[in-house]
């Protein structure tokens, strides 16, 4: 608990602290905002602090700090360290820009964003690539909630048409006539799971595997430990794999799409911090907690208080324990997910746990469709007061999640290979991003190291994860980091060059 412990506090202090810097660099001042300049009573409309803060953090949080954290927990006590370090150095940077420069920019969305910094051609790149991750946060946030709600009055598929019937609404209302009516039920839930978990937590002390200590061997006979990390990690390396399974809860490129929606809904830039920077540094204490209890759960005998010993001794003799792969299918994060909350909360503290792990895909899928929707608009400069025009960007988007939906309900993996290229797209999106807003950091002679590193990270993880999952050229491992990096340093050459050209031609002024 002694690393929990640090880390936890390690997040706190890093609002306090490195988010006070970031905000001295961006600089916000007394402007008017969208949501007062270009008010239309649908997208852009002043809302109150505290409903934007809850509507901003639910957008963000997705099933990412839970499922990802459960996921990476295979790692061991490594994914604590990427869920302090990536929350309070690049996802709470990263989303703090990007709602900020929205908000400079009337409330412009990701690809305008990028093609004012990045060129107009990236711009149409971001565009596709936007609009498609956000149709596939829709596809898979409305499956994932649908399997945890399989066993509560109806079936997986009715859930899944309710789900999507909600996703219709939400993306088609006002924002705040269901959003943020709805927003603030869908919040309590959540952070009633994550402040119950974190009590059961403190009440406990479970020896959860520290930084300094060796996770235990697996025995599969007799296990303490469900899986040793051995064969796991050989398959799936902590770099770049785990930087791409934990993404929501240390930094996510769909964070940069979500945060232009509260930007057109901000009556101050002096709250962008609190929202912006603190709702990323909430999820990171989602996913802290998560990672923890997963820990506990997968090795140090945790699963013994709530899983029946006899049900695993029996899939395994059933279904063999090659590398160790059908004990991850067996404890995959949704059972995970009900087997700790109800087995450490009880019934009904289970109930509201599921239930605020439900809401959070669900108030992530609703405004991806939603961003989707204006992001499309402005590229086509479509208004969006009518309610005829929404539905003309908004249907062939609903055809899309379907084609999408169909298509991971009928393939046996087709939710595993849709969440794992998600992931890899999720983690490309904050990859431009980053850039993005260190070249304007960069020409308004801003220390732009802040968002240069983050950048430079992501793009050696993402290149890197693409050619090792691609397994081009059938090359070794280590090849596709080393490829990773040298294409990571022509990128970085680029911004260099261009930043001694900018650097000249104001010179010259």
């Amino acid at each position: 608990m002694i690393s929990f412990v640090i880390a936890l506090l390690a997040l706190v202090a890093g609002y306090f602290i490195y988010g006070k810097i970031v905000e001295r660099v961006f600089a916000p001042d007394k402007r008017p905002t969208p949501a007062t300049l270009m008010a239309d009573g649908v997208d852009y409309m002043v809302l109150p602090n505290w409903k934007v803060y809850m509507i901003q953090f639910l957008n963000i949080a997705g099933t990412g700090p839970v499922f990802g954290a459960i996921m990476g927990a295979w790692y061991g006590p490594a994914s604590y360290v990427w869920i302090v370090l990536g929350s309070i150095f690049a996802g709470a940077v990263h989303d703090y820009l990007s709602g900020m420069l929205s908000m400079r920019f009337n409330g412009a969305g990701l690809p305008k964003l990028i093609g004012m910094f990045l060129g107009n051609g990236m711009k149409q790149v971001m565009l596709v690539f936007s609009v498609f991750l956000l149709l596939m946060v829709g596809a898979v946030f409305v499956y994932s909630p649908a399997l945890l709600l399989k066993d509560f009055c109806f079936d997986t598929l009715t859930w899944v048409l309710l789900i999507f019937l909600y996703y219709i609404f939400a993306t088609m209302l006002p924002i705040d006539k269901l959003i943020g009516k709805l927003y603030p039920l869908f919040a309590f839930a959540l952070i009633f799971m994550a402040l119950a978990l974190l009590v059961v937590l403190f009440v406990k002390m479970p020896p959860i595997p520290e930084l300094w200590s060796n996770l235990p061997a697996c025995n599969l006979n007799e296990p303490t430990s469900l899986l040793g990390t051995d064969s796991f990690v050989t398959r799936n390396p902590i770099f770049p794999c785990m930087f791409i399974t934990i993404a929501c809860g240390a930094i996510s490129g769909f964070h940069a799409t979500q945060s232009p929606l509260m930007a057109r809904c901000l009556k101050s830039e002096g709250m962008g911090r609190p929202i912006f920077y603190g709702a990323m540094i909430t999820e990171g204490v989602v996913a802290l907690i998560w990672a923890s209890v997963s820990s506990y759960f997968f090795y140090c005998g945790g699963w013994r208080e709530v899983v029946d010993a006899n049900m695993v001794q029996a899939f395994l003799s059933q279904a063999g324990t090659e590398n160790g792969k059908t004990l991850i299918q067996y404890f995959s994060a949704p059972t995970v997910v009900q087997q700790v909350c109800t087995g450490w909360l009880g019934l009904l503290g289970g109930l509201l746990a599921v239930l605020g792990v439900v809401a959070a895909p669900i108030t992530s899928g609703d405004t991806a469709l939603r961003s989707a929707r204006l992001i499309i608009a402005e590229s086509f400069h479509i208004g969006q007061q009518k309610l005829s025009k929404r539905f003309l960007i908004a249907i062939p988007m609903f055809v899309m999640v379907i084609a999408l939906l169909v298509w991971q309900m009928e393939n046996p993996d087709g939710f595993n290979a849709l969440w794992q290229w998600f992931g890899w797209a999720n983690q490309t999106l904050s990859v431009f991003t980053l850039w993005a807003l260190t070249v304007y950091l960069a020409r308004h002679h801003k220390p732009f190291v802040i968002t240069l590193l983050p950048a430079l990270l992501m793009t050696v993880v993402c290149s890197s994860y693409l050619l090792f999952r691609l397994n081009a050229f059938n090359l070794g491992f280590t090849f596709y980091i080393a490829l990773g990096c040298g294409l990571t340093g022509i990128v970085c050459l680029f911004f260099i060059n261009w930043y001694r050209k900018f650097n000249h031609n104001n010179c010259k002024k």
